[in-house]
């Protein structure tokens, strides 16, 4: 079975995991101004834990956004190191649909019709809706960023994910917020397990090609995330 390494930094919770055939381990962490100081000791954990070398990796995914625009960039520039140092293609994970993942594996396979919401501050949130099937999960409706009031899926869904609670009152009466999954969030768990799926339908992707999904503006990486991607090349 494949080997895929990932990360997954675009909210508060950092995490990285690896997957290595039915086995999955992971690390994680709280506080979104410290991502880019501790996801690569997270990695280096993971990897001294199953005794693998990162050359031994047969992907690298991550969470691509939407999210925060500082930790989306963090991913983006750690990952395109470690794709580096390890000459290894990368997955680009949509967090909504890592999230899908999660909801999915929540209730044990029942959740095939998924809404994803979240908060994306400003008064608005990051949303989807993905139907799972045979090959995978299909985009209903694609990642957008809208208020609140605006979010409007088709058919019955389950949510999930912290703009439902950060909006509760907008969202009080809907359908599908009372038995709604806020707590779920994305995370590395389900991107590596995403990543796998990328890896043997052929969607990697070379790593001047991993770039972050941006919903509300599109900016490039700054000094300092530049000199994060950098550390990781040097770093493994």
């Amino acid at each position: 079975m494949s080997i895929i390494l990932a990360i997954e930094t675009s909210t508060e919770l950092a995490s990285a995991a690896l997957l290595h055939g039915d086995e999955l381990i992971f690390r994680e962490s709280l506080g979104v101004q410290t991502h880019s100081e501790t996801i690569l000791p997270m990695v280096q954990q993971l990897l001294a834990q199953a005794g693998i070398a990162l050359s031994r990796c047969d992907a690298i995914a991550f969470g691509v956004g939407p999210g925060s625009f500082t930790g989306v960039r963090t991913a983006c520039g750690v990952i395109q190191g470690l794709a580096f140092g390890g000459d290894l293609p990368v997955a680009p994970v949509v967090t909504l649909e890592a999230m899908a993942q999660a909801c999915l594996e929540a209730t044990s396979g029942a959740a095939i019709d998924v809404l994803p919401v979240l908060d994306a501050r400003m008064g608005e949130v990051y949303w989807a809706q993905y139907r799972h099937g045979e090959s995978g999960w299909e985009a209903v409706f694609a990642p957008r960023l809208s208020s609140a009031v605006a979010v409007a899926p088709q058919g019955h869904v389950r949510a999930c994910g912290n703009g439902l609670t950060a909006y509760a009152q907008d969202f009080a009466g809907q359908p599908f917020a009372a038995a709604a999954l806020a707590q779920l969030m994305p995370h590395a768990a389900q991107v590596a397990t995403l990543g796998r799926r990328m890896l043997e339908q052929g969607k990697t992707v070379p790593l001047q090609d991993a770039q972050p999904l941006y919903l509300r503006n599109k900016v490039a990486l700054t000094t300092a995330e530049r000199q994060v991607r950098d550390l990781a090349k040097g770093a493994v």
